[in-house]
Order: C-alpha cells, then sequence, then structure tokens
C-alpha cells in the first residue's frame, strides 16, 4: 500500500485508512487487517544448507579436475595417491564452510531493532500491545524513549523529535511536526511530519497513525532490497576460477597428446595410460586451493590485529583492488558527537579545542592565543546558559567512557561547558531550576528559570539567533550590561553568517534579571527586551585521524567519497576539512540526484566526490554506477540506511562500535576500533595478500611446469619416468605446501602502498609472471634432467637394473626439491631482490624450508620408506653434486627481477 503520506492532511489520512481520531480502530477493523497486511515482522527468506555450503566450495574447476584424478587413480590401484587427492579436497570444503558458513543476520537484526510493544487507541481505549500486531489505521501514542513500533502519519507533535541517525545518516534528531504538508516528492530525512519503524523519540510526545508495517515499511523496503542483492563472484574467485579452468584444460590436452603418442608409437596402452595419470598428476597443483584457503585465513587473522574482522573469506584479497571507498559521513569520517567549536561572546570569536564528551579542553581566540574562561565573565555566563538552559544529560558508562542523554545539541552544550568546569549536577545545585518555558518549532526557543542567578532570579533563553537577537535590547559585554546598538547587531549577524558559511549548527543565548518569579510566566511576557551574551556554534566534527587516512588513499590511488544522509553545506565542510574534496569536485544531493538517468549518474560519477541528503536507493544507484565505470568499490557505513549498498558494494564495510547489527550482517568487513584509518590498514593488508598470493602462484606453477616439461620430455625421448606419481604427489602436496604456506606470511613490499591498485580484470598470470614461471620452468627442468642423465650414464644397465633406475630418480627427485626450495626465497618478492628485504626476515618460511628438506631427507634415508617411495640412500658425495644445479634456479629468479623489474612494474 506505497502512497505518498506525506502529501496528505490528517484528514485525508483518516479517511483513507477508516478510522477516527477519538475512538481508533475495532477489533474486527485489527483482525481484518492482520488477514490482509500481515503481522508487522519482517519475515526471513530460507538459509542455504550445509548440503548447498559444501557443494558451492566443491564446484571450482580445479577441483573437480582433482576429483577426476583421484577417481582415476583408485581405478588403476594407485590407492594412496587417491587418498591423498580426497584428503586435500576434504581439508579445502571444510575450511571454505567454517570461514564463510555464518548465515546471514541481517533479518534477524532488524527484528531486534523494531519495537517489542507499543501503545495504541483502540476501541477509544489507550492499551498497551505487542508491536506485531500493529496494522495500517492504528493510532498509536510516542514519547521520549520510546522506539517508534511501524511508520507512520504524525498527526499531534509536541516539541516532538527523533533520532534517525540509523535511517538516514543524519546526527541531529529532526524537529517533527504533523500540521506540515508537502507538496511533490521529498527526501526521506526531511518528512518531518512522518515517523518510520526502528527509529527513537529523542524529546516531546504525540500521536500517528499507521501507515505501513512490516515489509512495507521504510527498513522493511530495505530488507527486502538486501535479500534480492546477490552475493557476487569477486576478482580472486574469477581469476582462480579461470586459472583453474586453463590449468585444467591443458593438463587433459597434455596427457591426450602423450597417450596417443605413446600407443602411435607401440606402447602398451594400459602403461601409456598411467603415465598420462603421472603427468596429470604432475600439471595440476593439488595444493593450490587449500593453500590459498590457508593463506586467506591466516590474512583474517592478522587483520583481527589491526581493528578489521572479515566475515567473507574472499573479501580479504578484494580490498587489494579497491579504487573508489564510498564512505558515510556520521560516525565514519566524523565523531558522531555534535560539538561546540566556536563561540561568540564580549565581542570575539573563540575556537574550542578538546573534542568529544571528555570534560577537557581549552579555549583559543581567533588569533590562537590563549583564552581563559575564568577571565572572562561574558564567555563564563554564555556556557552558564549553555548547561542551564538544557534538558540533557552527561552520563558516564561502565567503560569510562562519557555519554549524551538527550538532544544531541543539547549535549554539545553540557560538554562545552563542561570542558569549562560547568558540570551539570553541580551548576543545577548551585541554581535550581523552577520554572520554564519549553522550546516548540514555532517559536525556536526554550526558556527555563533559576534561582541564586545575583542574588535573584534569571530566566535563561536559548533558540535561533535571528529570532533571538530581535527580542534583545541590551548586551552583556566586558562583565557589563550596555544597549544593544546597530553596530554591535550588524557584528553579531557577521559572527552568525560566519559560523553558518561554515556549516555549523548556531544557537544564541540571552537573559533577563527578576526579583522574585514572574506571574505571568509566557512566551510574549517573558522572551523580550531581553539581554544578549552570546553565540555557540557546533557540528559533528571530523575524525583528526580520518584526514591522514584519505592522504594515504590519495598515495594509493584510491578515491575516497563522501555520502550522507546529512545536508550539503554540512558535508561540503567536513569533505573541505579533511581534504577530501579537492579544486575540480563535485557535489550531488539526493534531488538532483533523482533527476539524473542512470546513463548521465555513470558519467557524474567520476568527478563527484560528495553526495548530500541521499536516500538508500541513492546509495545503491551511486556503487552500481561506479562499478559501471569499472571501479572496483568499498562502502563504509554503520546504519540501517546504509545496508543495501553494503551488500551492493564490491566490499562492504562496517562500523564495528556505532554500527548496526543490520550493517554489520550485511558487510563484508567490520572495524572493530570505527576508525577511517583501518580501512587504509585493511587496504593494505589485502594489497599484501593478493600479492602474497601471486607469489605462491607462482612459486607452485613454476615448480607444476618444470614437472610437465621433465615428464613430458621424457616421454618423449623414451626415457622412463624420472619422478613416480607418489614422487610427484609427495613434492606437490608436501614439500611445495610449507614453502607456499610461508610465502602468504609475507610482509609486502615496502612501497605497496604507492603502487595503483590493480584492475579487477587483471589476471593473476600477467605476461611478466607468465614470463617468469617459463624461464624458471625451464631452468629447472634442465636442471633435473641433466642431473637425471648424469646418474643413468652413470649406471647404463639402469633399464634392467632397478636399484640403478631408483638411483637416478632419487638424484632427480633430491635436485628437484632443492631447487624448488631455492626458488621459493627468491619467490619472496617480484620487484625487490631478496637481499633487500633480508635474506632470512621471513622466520616462517625459514622454518618452512627446514621442514620441507627434512621431509625430503626423511623419505631418503628411512629405510621402511624407501621401497614406498622408489628412492635409495644418497651419500654426502652425491649431495655435493646435487647442490650446484639446485642453486642456478635462484641466482636466474634474481637476475630476472633486477633486468625486467623496472619495465614490467610501474607506480
Amino acid at each position: 500500500m506505497h502512497q505518498e503520506w506525506y502529501n496528505k492532511t490528517v484528514k485525508e489520512v483518516e479517511e483513507e485508512l477508516s478510522v477516527t481520531m477519538d475512538y481508533g480502530l475495532t477489533m474486527e477493523q485489527v483482525n481484518d487487517r492482520i488477514r490482509k497486511y500481515g503481522f508487522n515482522e519482517l519475515k526471513e527468506k530460507e538459509q542455504e544448507t550445509l548440503l548447498q555450503k559444501i557443494i558451492d566450495q566443491l564446484k571450482d574447476f580445479l577441483v573437480i579436475i582433482l576429483i577426476i584424478a583421484s577417481i582415476i587413480s583408485a581405478f588403476i590401484g594407485e590407492t594412496a595417491d587417491s587418498m591423498v587427492i580426497i584428503a586435500i579436497i576434504i581439508v579445502n570444503a571444510v575450511l571454505g564452510v567454517i570461514q564463510e558458513g555464518k548465515a546471514e543476520k541481517a533479518l534477524e537484526a532488524l527484528k531486534k531493532m523494531t519495537a517489542p510493544n507499543a501503545k495504541v487507541l483502540r476501541n477509544g481505549k489507550i492499551e498497551v500491545v505487542p508491536a506485531r500486531m500493529l496494522v495500517p489505521g492504528d493510532i498509536i501514542v510516542i514519547e521520549t524513549g520510546d522506539i517508534i513500533p511501524a511508520d507512520i502519519r504524525i498527526i499531534e507533535s509536541v516539541n516532538l523529535k527523533v533520532e534517525e541517525a540509523s535511517l538516514t545518516g543524519e546526527s541531529v534528531s529532526v524537529e517533527k511536526d504533523g500540521q506540515r504538508i508537502f507538496k511533490g516528492e521529498v527526501g526521506l530525512g526531511d518528512r518531518v511530519n512522518m515517523g518510520y519503524m526502528s527509529t527513537i523519540v529523542t524529546y516531546g510526545r504525540g500521536k500517528g497513525i499507521v501507515v505501513g508495517t512490516n515489509h512495507n515499511t521504510e527498513i522493511g523496503k530495505i530488507a527486502n532490497k538486501i535479500q534480492d542483492i546477490e552475493d557476487e563472484e569477486t576478482p580472486l574467485q574469477h581469476n582462480l576460477d579461470q586459472l583453474g579452468k586453463w590449468l585444467g584444460i591443458i593438463c587433459l590436452g597434455i596427457c591426450v597428446v602423450v597417450f596417443v603418442l605413446g600407443v602411435l608409437r607401440g606402447g602398451r596402452i594400459m602403461q601409456m595410460f598411467m603415465e598420462a595419470v603421472s603427468l596429470a598428476v604432475a600439471a595440476i597443483p593439488e595444493g593450490l586451493p587449500a593453500v590459498v584457503t590457508i593463506v586467506l585465513a591466516l590474512g583474517m587473522k592478522r587483520m583481527v590485529s589491526r581493528n578489521v574482522i572479515v566475515r567473507k573469506l574472499l573479501a580479504v584479497e578484494t580490498l587489494g583492488c579497491v579504487d573508489v571507498i564510498c564512505s558515510d559521513k556520521t560516525g565514519t569520517l566524523t565523531q558522531n558527537e555534535m560539538t561546540v567549536v566556536g563561540l561568540y561572546a564580549g565581542g570575539k570569536k573563540v575556537k574550542v579545542t578538546g573534542q568529544g564528551y571528555n570534560p577537557s579542553g581549552e579555549f583559543i581566540d581567533r588569533n590562537e592565543e590563549k583564552f581563559n574562561p575564568e577571565d572572562s565573565e561574558d564567555l563564563k555566563l554564555l556556557l552558564l546558559i549553555g548547561v542551564l538552559c538544557n534538558d540533557a544529560s552527561l552520563n558516564k558508562k561502565e567503560d569510562n567512557i562519557w555519554g549524551i542523554l538527550g538532544d544531541p545539541t543539547e549535549g554539545a552544550l553540557i560538554v562545552a561547558g563542561a570542558k569549562a568546569g560547568f558540570t551539570k549536577n553541580e551548576t543545577n545545585e548551585n541554581y535550581p531550576r523552577i520554572a520554564e518555558i519549553p522550546f516548540d518549532s514555532d517559536r525556536k526557543m526554550m526558556t527555563t528559570f533559576h534561582e541564586n542567578f545575583n542574588n535573584g532570579i534569571a530566566s535563561f533563553t536559548k533558540g535561533a539567533p535571528d529570532i533571538v537577537l530581535k527580542r534583545c535590547t541590551k548586551v552583556f559585554l566586558n562583565g557589563q550590561i550596555i544597549n544593544l546598538t546597530d553596530e554591535m547587531r550588524k557584528e553579531i549577524h557577521e559572527a552568525n553568517s560566519s559560523f553558518a558559511n561554515a556549516a555549523l549548527r548556531v544557537l544564541a543565548f540571552a537573559y533577563r534579571q527578576y526579583t522574585d518569579l514572574p506571574e505571568d510566566i509566557s512566551s510574549e511576557n517573558i522572551e523580550n527586551d531581553m539581554i544578549f551574551v552570546g553565540l555557540m556554534g557546533m557540528i559533528d566534527p571530523a575524525r583528526a585521524e580520518a584526514k591522514a587516512a584519505i592522504e594515504v588513499c590519495s598515495k594509493a590511488g584510491i578515491k575516497p567519497v563522501m555520502i550522507t544522509g546529512d545536508y550539503k553545506d554540512t558535508a561540503v565542510a567536513i569533505a573541505k576539512d579533511l581534504k577530501l574534496m579537492k579544486d575540480g569536485d563535485g557535489v550531488l544531493t539526493g534531488q538532483e540526484l533523482e533527476n539524473l538517468s542512470d546513463e548521465e549518474l555513470i558519467k557524474s560519477v567520476e568527478n563527484t566526490s560528495v553526495y548530500a541528503r541521499v536516500s538508500p536507493e541513492h546509495k545503491v544507484r551511486i556503487v552500481d554506477a561506479l562499478r559501471k565505470n569499472g571501479h572496483i568499490t568499498a562502502m563504509t557505513g554503520d546504519g540501517v540506511n546504509d545496508a543495501m549498498a553494503l551488500k551492493r558494494a564490491d566490499i562492504g564495510v562496517a562500523m564495528g562500535i556505532t554500527g548496526t547489527d543490520v550493517a554489520k550482517g550485511t558487510s563484508d568487513i567490520i572495524l572493530t576500533d570505527d576508525n577511517f584509518s583501518s580501512i587504509v590498514s585493511a587496504v593494505e593488508e589485502g594489497r599484501i595478500i593478493y600479492s602474497n598470493i601471486r607469489k605462491f602462484v607462482y612459486f607452485l606453477l613454476s615448480c607444476n611446469v618444470a614437472e610437465i616439461l621433465i615428464i613430458f620430455i621424457s616421454i618423449l625421448v623414451g626415457l622412463p619416468l624420472p619422478l613416480t606419481p607418489i614422487q610427484l604427489l609427495w613434492l606437490n602436496l608436501v614439500t611445495d605446501s610449507f614453502p607456499a604456506l610461508a610465502l602468504g606470511t609475507e610482509k609486502g613490499d615496502p612501497d605497496i602502498m604507492t603502487m595503483k591498485p590493480r584492475k579487477a580484470d587483471e589476471p593473476i598470470l600477467n605476461k611478466h609472471m607468465i614470463i617468469n614461471i617459463i624461464v624458471q620452468s625451464i631452468m629447472l627442468t634442465i636442471a633435473v634432467l641433466s642431473i637425471y642423465l648424469f646418474a643413468l650414464n652413470k649406471y647404463p644397465d639402469f633399464m634392467n637394473n632397478k636399484d640403478h633406475l631408483a638411483y637416478a630418480r632419487t638424484y632427480a627427485f633430491t635436485v628437484l626439491v632443492c631447487a624448488e626450495l631455492f626458488m621459493s626465497v627468491s619467490s619472496r618478492s617480484e620487484r625487490y631482490i631478496v637481499f633487500k628485504l633480508g635474506l632470512f626476515s621471513n622466520k616462517i618460511l625459514n622454518w618452512a624450508l627446514l621442514i620441507s628438506f627434512t621431509l625430503m631427507a626423511v623419505v631418503i634415508y628411512v629405510p621402511f620408506l624407501r621401497p614406498i617411495f622408489g628412492t635409495i640412500y644418497l651419500h654426502p658425495f652425491d649431495l655435493s653434486i646435487i647442490l650446484m644445479p639446485c642453486i642456478l634456479t635462484f641466482i636466474t629468479g634474481e637476475l630476472y627481477k633486477v633486468i625486467c623489474s623496472k619495465f614490467a612494474y610501474k607506480k
């Protein structure tokens, strides 16, 4: 029942929903509407079963090839080979399910945000009912502290303010007015005659007619869209899938060629089939899927120490190619704490430092000289009025953090006073409140009466600067009360304008003195002929660390973009303060964005840095437009309004402290400290992880291509296989895996955050890596075949003597293992020689090399293992011969980097 209720009068809403103001709905109407619209609760779509998640893990093309290889191995009697391959597949699948198998909690979190009960008028009586029983047409009563239980058209409002930050991103509570009627379309944050499910009443009271329940509410629409957005393949998934397919196709092609050639040359079919399977074992990097999964999991663990929790495994590396970060303003780039940052009193503008709810700080004038409030009667009185004419309170929480109860704007005034020593409780005790004239949106002022002021009673007033100033005839200046001249009014207006131009929310403060409490406490009698005291300007200030993080982003080729529900001027001021907005960058409001077609928006996003007054739908359009331009986009946020865009973006980053459960549930990554700079740390970690994935992919493929060449060439020239299938499996699954995992723990190249982000479609195997793999594979092949031929020539009767053939194969096996271990050291960087990184600086790799070398020695020197692996005992003299060709692979890798890196890699 989608309608623009904010365009209708209260009477029209009543008639549309068949309800009367003084009676409400009857139970018969309620039951009919429950049948029609359903209960007021959000339903969750069916989740994947454990079996479906396991099947998803086994869909990878490379894994399918491994399964086929294991079945063939079992069929031809190689049971050990088959069992090892299956074990690797199972480990990989289990790791994937454990890391990514957490069910989506978005809808469950949305349910938690809705109110459990509601005060509703039915059959002429107010009663409390479960919120799930509300229906369109119900008249509900709301007051301070209530969570609004459904979407409502407000029909009565008394000083009503609602905090809608989780839905609109605006940190300041919105003043509601049930009498307002709008024409045409109005943005969500500007609909002051509406209240929305899950938002919180921070001040006043009111009534409303329920106009939307369950999935017909604004929060329900978000829930629907969250579930409609499908999870998309990450760049790494795509690259690994492509790599797996090509490896599988090449592998199968070579196996078929070898089998056919062997049969045509007179070989026995079964023998050639076994040799082809051996080649398949050599061609497929069996450990690759498991190593990728383990390295990503290790990366996730490292990120925790950098205040980043990764919910989805493959999101780790996607961060590495992010080139646009769409950040919510409130609580992400700013502190989510309204803070007084500017004062005007005694004819001076004063800057306030020491932000947040910690009652400390100092006051500095515009010349940056110390300005002590104790030496200024004007400042003391201004801050005193701010604390006393105030209904908020400053409370210390259990975790020793200060927090505000009440309106955030009033909270900022209390904090400003506390920084100067005017604590709320003590000040109220010294000057007790005895009467008040509450704030209302028509007067735009609030007045309170206090005893013990100058041995009498005073009325303290705060409100909109232009209105308060009109009601003043005198001014408190340098501790004295003097007449307010036109020149002084002009100066005050200029101070107000300068604060407003800086996007500050400005309040004016004034007072009057009395001997006794006046009998007529009315606005007309009291809020006139007042003494003007000063102005306070406040804003939700930018995080200091966010500015440094944005600078790092710029160096790293990443464009930060602000997307907020706040007003344009405020957003631009914060963006310029953070240096997020540069010369030539544009600004788009939600209304302007609404008027753009998708094609126009795709063009506009390229030079737009700030989006203000936007709705959740707008955020998704912005993310989509950026992605259509080929950008890898991260979206940060903390509110319900961010959830759709968080899920739609390549990387959704939620705030861990201020973030709603909804935002966390739909995100890929959660920042535990809500610090924008942690995003930069996450991007750096993502780049390092992807770089490390490239390193071990290069290492594993170089080893496997060499093994293919060794087997293929041997078959072509009629030599016995230099390596048996069990030796190849041992190499691929055991010996190579430890160095590959250790390469995944590299700290990254020193200049990794000054490189441009890689493109999403850039393959893992680019031309430079392919060339390097070919060079290294050829060197490995030459080293192994030359030593193999050397050993065969030493015993010419190898065809008739199994021990002599085993001797030659042991030579080949040992050279291949040692050469690959040396190559792993060279693989630590694609651009830097290892001596610049520190030869032994990767301690995990040092241990991995020792373990792999030990495992090689075990199958050579443990007597009962030698028959299984087809090896024989090697003497120290044999090892000295083997060492020389092994070092060649290391030297080749280092020379390639020196010669080619300056041409292959550009910043």
